[in-house]
């Protein structure tokens, strides 16, 4: 029987999976999907409500951040940021403006994408969280398994688009007086708890297919 948590394999994705070195299981592409604001970078709260940078002086990366990325990286997870930006169809923002916070962030974290909705949901579009659409295109462009990956956020959005991806899910809970996740989710209290958690599915994930 397969371990708690880990879905019991079939004969195709035993050949597939069952190549694992150095705690690395080869032959696939896992990916972390994460949230940019609440994440990443601190976002905001004024009077209840949860608000993004502004500007690139605005974006405060958290000490833990990088490293729990590099950890990721190391072991052959490719991260992409996946991040509804309403501010761009709504004025407040450029998409310029926005590239430039993406660049600054993609030049201080090992990042390998960053995938943007710039709409707002009068827009109705296939991408805008909770809609999968920015995790499926990820996944389509860059050979990514979503049942084998995982999505961190801080907002029930986030979640549900993991949800609707097919991918295993992280709540970040910040307290936010909004609407929460629907289950199923794992919560956490930052992106660090996140990733060392991840890393023990993917040992204990590992060590079933050696066995």
């Amino acid at each position: 029987m397969a371990p708690p948590g880990v879905t019991p394999r079939t004969e195709g994705k035993a050949n597939q999976v069952g190549r694992c070195r150095n705690g690395i299981c080869h032959g696939l592409m896992r990916a972390v999907f994460l949230d940019r604001d609440g994440v990443l970078n601190q976002a905001f709260v004024r009077n209840g409500k949860v608000y993004s940078p502004d500007t690139i002086e605005e974006m405060i990366i958290p000490p833990d951040v990088a490293p729990a990325l590099a950890q990721l990286r190391a072991q052959g997870f490719r991260l992409v940021v996946a991040t509804n930006q309403p501010d761009i169809a709504r004025g407040r923002l450029t998409r310029a403006q926005v590239d430039a916070m993406n660049a600054y962030l993609r030049s201080k974290l090992p990042l390998d994408a960053i995938e943007v909705c710039a709409h707002d949901d009068v827009d109705r579009c296939d991408c805008r969280k909770p809609g999968a659409g920015l995790l499926l295109r990820a996944a389509q462009r860059d050979g990514i398994t979503l049942d084998e990956s995982f999505m961190v956020g801080d907002r029930w959005r986030d979640v549900a688009a993991g949800q609707a991806a097919g991918c295993a899910n992280f709540f970040i809970d910040y307290g936010y007086d909004e609407k929460r996740p629907d289950a199923p989710y794992i919560t956490v209290k930052s992106l660090a708890e996140a990733s060392t958690r991840i890393l023990g599915k993917l040992i204990q994930l590992c060590e079933y297919n050696r066995s």
